[in-house]
């Protein structure tokens, strides 16, 4: 039968009655005394523990979290002024002039404004390989070519080669300290040799992310090496010891000429109502930093000891996380983790044979080493 107007109106008349008893019939069973048809409902799932992005496990101090719940009206006004007063907090505590200060939606904004501002189509941007790779990402889209330089045989970035990687058409040279995934650093006076070697037109951003967690005496930030080397740009977030990640909050440290040109790449009005009165009183809390960085390294000292008892190879950490030897490609493994509601870091193709994991609470690293002794007993491991 043809499908004709008269059809079509048939069509409708069903349609529409069959929802209205759709709509009614939960008041037709309530007014004549009948229970609701039952739901399916899922089983509770237990719940995950979140070993896989660096975070800080224990949240941000109670002092910034006191300020983001008094947040309240100020969030319908633009933070203009708490923006310029986290500025004034970082410069002074890092000893420099606000205009050397710019913020960013976490580091990853500042990573990119660097990568647009000092990069343009066909200069190279260097780096160790593997890395954090949103400099990487961001260089490729905008078509610059990324020069990446394997690590030294313990992990390391190698400085002295990626200054001979240098040339006149370096527009950028990543130094991520310490490294992600890997958890090393390059000392000081290694980098006090380095900058020198890279072209003074090259913009060199060292990328402190981990800062605080860095306990060897020869690694030390090199923010006051800023007035020295004019082309020296340092990247701090919020995202790690203050543990602030799902609240977005990075900041890069340079010379005013520097920011004045990563200014025009940066998002305007980046920073929101709640998340820099939160900064504000995570920078005025020395006891809570200090705390979570003597809780979060003496579990990562746990760790080595558990994973050397076990025969276990693994690369020694100046981070909240670590890189272990599993002997055999990581990506089954990592899988297997997630079926046991843990999860862990992702497979780095350089490095496919190492599982990356973050430092959670002591209870959740002693669940995952319990689960790695299931997983992959201990005589399976190999010398890294």
């Amino acid at each position: 039968m043809p499908f004709t107007q008269y059809s079509r109106r048939a069509f409708s008349r069903v349609i529409g009655q069959s929802l209205a008893f759709a709509f009614a019939a939960p008041a037709l069973r309530a007014r004549h005394g009948m229970d609701p048809a039952p739901r399916p409902t899922a089983p509770p799932q237990p719940a995950k523990i979140h070993l896989n992005f660096n975070e800080n496990p224990y949240g941000p101090t109670p002092k910034a979290l006191e300020a983001l719940s008094s947040c309240g009206h100020a969030a319908a006004r633009y933070p203009d002024g708490a923006y310029e007063d986290v500025r004034d907090a970082l410069a002074a505590m890092h000893g420099v002039k606000r205009e050397n200060i710019v913020l960013g939606c976490g580091s990853t904004e500042i990573l990119r404004a660097a990568d647009m501002a000092f990069l343009a189509p066909g200069q190279s941007v260097v780096a160790a390989e593997p890395t954090f790779e949103a400099v990487l990402n961001v260089a490729r889209v905008a078509r610059a070519v990324p020069v990446k330089l394997p690590l030294t045989a313990d992990h390391r970035h190698d400085l002295p080669a990626m200054a001979a990687a240098c040339t006149s058409k370096t527009g950028l040279v990543y130094v991520c300290n310490p490294n992600n995934p890997t958890g090393t650093i390059v000392t000081r006076e290694e980098l006090a040799d380095f900058f020198p070697r890279v072209p003074s037109t090259a913009l060199i951003l060292v990328d402190e992310a981990y800062f605080h967690f860095a306990e060897n005496p020869q690694y030390a930030s090199v923010i006051d090496r800023i007035g020295k080397h004019p082309n020296l740009l340092v990247a701090r977030t919020f995202s790690k010891i203050y543990g602030m990640a799902g609240m977005r909050l990075g900041y890069a440290v340079g010379s005013k000429e520097t920011i004045a040109a990563m200014k025009p790449q940066i998002l305007a009005d980046n920073g929101n109502a709640a998340v820099l009165p939160a900064a504000l009183a995570s920078l005025a809390d020395d006891d809570y930093v200090a705390t979570s960085r003597a809780r979060m390294n003496a579990t990562r000292r746990w760790l080595a000891d558990e994973l050397a008892k076990d025969g276990r190879s693994f690369i020694p950490s100046e981070a909240n996380f670590m890189m272990i030897e599993m002997g055999t490609d990581v990506q089954p493994i990592i899988e297997q983790f997630a079926a046991r509601n843990i999860l862990v870091g992702r497979r780095f193709p350089s490095m496919n044979n190492f599982l990356r994991v973050t430092i959670g609470t002591q209870p959740e690293m002693e669940a995952f080493v319990a689960t790695l002794r299931e997983i992959a007993p201990a005589r399976a491991a190999k010398a890294a």
